[in-house]
């Protein structure tokens, strides 16, 4: 026998390393179809030579095999006043998302077993979405891990690629299984929206088996080639637009909005939390005392932040302490240092974001608009200016195709009812409408700003002003009706900031509106409208 493994090959360590794997399979609950290739390989690789291609490739394989979570834990039961504490404690506001939350929390804890539906966190940059996710983990006590899907573009990053390319591994969600090292983890898959897909396939698809919890607990990964359980994993994902994830993946998931925060909300968060925190990661705590007054907070989120979220806030926060902890080692400053509003420019330097101002006047085709973006809600600015011409109609300020047919569909219906606004009829045979948006650098698009428009275009033809403190959003038809539109709770936090009083917003949008912090709405006087009529008899003099 000696002699037959000399001339194979076969060296006392590989003997040794043959036996683990043997112990192992004998030990780990693996299911049937794993324990049988995992016996198939391991009688292929007792016949190996060390020095053979295959031996690595063998050994890498049944390493993953043995490595990964088989056995069935029992669910953890939790209390669901300690997770509404655990939500509260790490996130301010949210209520109605933290409601959500406790619901499906509630479901799991009485059904004990997590089939259900997935959770689709979407809202802007740095409102919380993932630390979202790592409290609902600490909340019922398992593991947390997050995968990001930004930029993936490639099927085999999802499902793992055959052992026959060289290098071959199992796919990131084989991956995750093993960081966690349980059967019952929470994986977070960040950015799902970011995913593309080319010529090795769609990664979105190849999610869909994943995120279906009538198959995930059959999961073929390509690079194991057997089915693997996940109908214990809680798959949680985020995303900050829903435009870009594709229908059958969608419905898959529920979807729970996270709004921008109000400023109010920021400076609560900034006092309560990211000091602490930055004074902590800075390791300063006891070193250097800093106190951040309220009016300075404001002003760092007015003029030096642009975002619905808070991590633009932090990093400005950081760069003040940074400044302030040199001062003190140099000796330049002792004792409690108060950051005032007017110290901000010695801090941070010139002010880096400056808010579209609203025009504080009545004019003549000049409008306030509300628009979501990934930043959150911005205001905007719709100039009209009439020249003579012959009814052509001049889009500048990078409008995409969208809003340029919004722009197309007002100029039609102002040509429609021209006489009912006092408008000469043959206007478009004597006059061009030049229509310029602002900021003419960052493309836009969207529907909502319909109402906008076929406010400017009626003012300017009919010279009557348009008043200066309402901003308004909704889709138009050429029948004249408005119809709903998205980002509400943004927008209304952009006319707050912008300091609007009056905003015209869609009737169809009432539901939503109901769902809209009252925090947001304080200050407002939000009117409903149904038709272009409606917006008109508000907007105009």
């Amino acid at each position: 026998l000696k002699a037959i493994h000399k001339e194979l090959g076969i060296t006392k360590e590989d003997k040794t390393e043959l036996l683990d794997f043997k112990k192992k399979i004998e030990k780990i609950n693996l299911s049937d179809q794993a324990k049988k290739k995992a016996e198939g390989e391991l009688e292929r690789f007792a016949h190996m030579n060390s020095y053979s291609p295959e031996y690595s490739v063998t050994h890498t394989y049944l390493t993953w095999i043995l490595d990964l979570p088989w056995d069935d834990p029992k669910l953890r039961d939790f209390d669901l006043n300690i997770a509404q504490d655990i939500l509260d404690d790490d996130h301010y506001g949210l209520i109605k998302v933290k409601e959500r939350i406790l619901e499906y929390l509630a479901v799991v804890k009485l059904a004990e077993k997590v089939k259900g539906q997935i959770l689709c966190f979407v809202g802007p940059p740095g409102v919380g979405k993932t630390s979202l996710g790592k409290s609902i983990a600490r909340a019922m006590d398992r593991k947390f891990v997050r995968l990001s899907l930004g930029g993936v573009r490639d099927e085999a990053e999802i499902r793992g690629h055959r052992r026959t390319y060289v290098g071959a591994l199992p796919g990131v969600i084989m991956q995750s299984m093993k960081k966690a090292g349980t059967t019952n983890p929470l994986i977070m898959m960040d950015e799902i929206d970011k995913m593309s897909h080319d010529f090795r396939g769609d990664p979105a698809s190849a999610l869909l088996e994943v995120l279906d919890p009538e198959q995930n607990d059959s999961f073929r990964d390509h690079y194991l080639d057997f089915e693997y359980d996940l109908s214990q994993v809680i798959f949680i994902t985020t995303a900050n637009t829903l435009n870009s994830i594709p229908q059958p993946l969608l419905d898959r998931m529920e979807v729970i909005e996270i709004p921008g925060y109000t400023a109010f909300e920021k400076i609560h968060i900034a006092t309560k939390h990211l000091v602490p925190k930055v004074i902590k990661e800075h390791d300063l705590k006891g070193k250097v005392k800093v106190k951040y007054l309220k009016k300075t907070l404001e002003k760092i989120i007015k003029i030096y932040t642009r975002e619905a979220g808070v991590r633009g806030l932090e990093r400005q926060i950081a760069k003040i302490l940074r400044k302030i902890a040199k001062k003190h080692v140099e000796g330049k400053l002792k004792g409690l240092v108060s950051v005032q509003p007017t110290d901000l420019e010695e801090y941070l330097g010139v002010p880096k974001h400056l808010y579209s101002e609203v025009n504080r006047k009545d004019a003549v085709g000049l409008v306030t608009g509300l628009a979501w973006t990934r930043f959150g809600g911005e205001t905007l600015q719709i100039e009209v200016v009439k020249v003579k011409g012959k009814g052509n109609l001049k889009l500048t300020g990078q409008l995409g195709d969208v809003m340029q047919e919004s722009a197309q569909a007002a100029f039609s219906y102002a040509r429609l009812h021209a006489a009912k606004y006092n408008i000469d009829e043959n206007f478009y045979k004597k006059c061009d409408l030049h229509i310029h948006i602002p900021e003419g650098a960052i493309p836009k698009d969207g529907p909502s700003a319909g109402v906008t428009l076929i406010t400017a275009i009626i003012s300017i033809l009919s010279n009557r002003k348009v008043k200066h403190n309402i901003a308004m959003t909704g889709e138009i038809t050429l029948s004249g009706n408005v119809l709903p539109i998205g980002g509400l709770a943004e927008k209304l936090i952009a006319a707050k900031r912008a300091k609007i009083k009056i905003v015209l917003v869609p009737s169809k949008n009432e539901p939503s509106l109901t769902e809209v912090n009252e925090e947001i709405k304080k200050g407002l006087k939000i009117i409903l409208v149904d038709t272009i009529e409606e917006v008109l008899q508000y907007a105009l003099h």
